[in-house]
């Protein structure tokens, strides 16, 4: 039968094998993470801030057209009025 000494052995050796067996995974990781902090998350951050300047100027696009869609309701209202008005100088004439 294994004694305690023997067992306390056996332990350290495991112990030290899956260390090492692990070692080489946190350091990926650790890789990993770094990765992901220092490049996907500002990436993301720079995707995020374009697509709000996109929004911004979307936003003056339509302003811009509303005020345009304005402009040719009045126009064509002075057109008709113009047509009123030069019918009546016809008349008149």
């Amino acid at each position: 039968m294994l004694e305690q000494k023997d067992l306390e052995k056996i332990t350290s050796v495991v112990e030290n094998a899956v260390n090492k067996a692990v070692k080489p995974i946190k350091s990926d990781m650790r890789a990993l993470q770094l990765t992901l902090e220092n490049e996907t998350n500002k990436g993301i951050q720079i995707i995020a801030e374009g697509h709000l300047d996109l929004t911004r100027k979307l936003d003056e696009a339509l302003k811009i057209e509303n005020e345009k869609e304005m402009m040719k309701l009045r126009i064509n209202r002075l057109e008709s009025e113009l047509k009123k008005v030069k019918e009546k100088l016809e008349e008149t004439a």
